[in-house]
């Protein structure tokens, strides 16, 4: 609610990883996703490299629930937004 998490647009895919989060995130409906037990895990799926191309093989793209796919995501708490990991596509 009106707290800046980066300078610019660009400046989220620049430098390590990406930007640095700052301040809480929310949902479309409201909760703050750093804190609210709704989401345990605290991943940001973004399926890009740590520079911010496309990582082709791990965006979850075309995934089904009987497929075993792996995704890249961010945990929100690491405060990179493209420091991402390979995480299960079936992960919530």
């Amino acid at each position: 609610q009106g707290q800046l998490l980066a300078k610019s647009w660009s400046s989220f895919f620049e430098g390590q990883s990406g930007a640095a989060l700052r301040g809480p995130i929310y949902s479309f409906n409201g909760r703050n996703v750093l804190t609210d037990p709704l989401w345990p895990r605290r991943l940001a799926w973004h399926g890009s490299t740590p520079r911010g191309g496309h990582a082709r093989r791990w965006d979850c793209q075309g995934w089904r629930s009987s497929s075993v796919a792996e995704g890249m995501a961010t945990a929100l708490g690491e405060g990179r937004l493209l420091a991402g990991h390979r995480h299960n596509c079936s992960t919530p």
